[in-house]
């Protein structure tokens, strides 16, 4: 699923970007080489980055 249609930030690469680095979403997608453009994609994009900030945060179960 798109995300971002404008820059064709796909829900999974933007999921992988926040696993990488930290950040809010516009610092994300500049870690990907792209820019917000018309902004309706950044509530969704921080939902994102937020779930995968707190999956982070526990360890995986063994």
């Amino acid at each position: 699923m798109y995300v971002c249609i404008c820059n064709a930030i796909r829900e999974k690469d933007l999921r992988c970007a926040a696993r990488r680095m930290n950040g809010d979403a516009e610092a994300v997608y500049a870690a990907m080489g792209r820019k917000p453009q018309c902004g309706q994609c950044l509530d969704e994009a921080e939902e994102i980055i937020a779930e995968e900030v707190e999956a982070a945060s526990y360890p995986a179960a063994a």
